[in-house]
């Protein structure tokens, strides 16, 4: 539903004109395609755990994403990285690991699929890092994750089973879940939309800064 949404929107934005967004290399967007993979991973794996486990436990698996790209940064790219970073990544790494000890209605299968989210939003970051830069922008990027989503996760819900479930959905025909959808889209888009102005117009630092206040 978000994805959805949140497509819809942005494609009715930039045919509007308020967004500016250039879709004409075909190649750029071929290669921004296993991004969009792991896109559909997060997503999916997410919304998995969270039918399963409670928000603060996903909340604090899927923070601890963090050890994978300061992995990479620090033993691939050889970076140098402050102590003060390295130590808040082990206490993400030992609140994550401490969860299923300390979980009196401990869920392995919700685990699982936080785990997988955990791995394809690390990932994702990762690649986001080794992508160079063309002419595809972060409002093309994110366009893209939103098309492919929504063809992915479509044309997969009959397959993969979840097509049937749904129509089980104890909620399925209230208007109050069929609203919230729409909201949680809609405020999505806006969330998107206010970060890639935010990081178009501050510094790194400064953008860096405002992620953490945010999170």
């Amino acid at each position: 539903w978000q994805t959805l949404v949140g497509g819809l929107l942005l494609h009715i934005s930039w045919k509007l004109g308020w967004v500016e967004m250039n879709l004409c290399s075909r190649s750029e967007i071929l290669s921004w395609l296993p991004a969009s993979v792991l896109f559909v991973g997060i997503i999916y794996a997410g919304s998995r755990s969270l039918s399963r486990l409670p928000i603060p436990v996903f909340l604090t698996v899927h923070n601890a994403a963090e050890v994978i790209t300061c992995g990479f940064q620090k033993f691939v790219q050889k970076e140098q990285i402050s102590h003060l970073k390295v130590c808040s990544v082990l206490f993400l790494l030992a609140a994550a690991a401490c969860l299923p000890l300390c979980d009196t209605q401990f869920d392995p299968n919700g685990y699982l699929w936080a785990l997988i989210h955990l791995i394809c939003v690390g990932a994702y970051k990762v690649f986001h890092k080794l992508w160079k830069p063309g002419s595809l922008s972060d409002l093309d990027q994110q366009y893209i994750n939103y098309v492919f989503s929504v063809v992915l996760l479509a044309s997969a819900s009959h397959p993969a089973g979840d097509l049937f479930s749904a129509l089980d959905f104890p909620f399925l025909y209230f208007y109050r879940f069929h609203s919230s959808c729409c909201a949680s889209g809609l405020l999505g888009f806006f969330l998107m939309l206010h970060t890639v102005k935010l990081k178009s117009s501050t510094t790194s630092g400064q953008y860096a800064a405002w992620s953490f206040l945010a999170k």
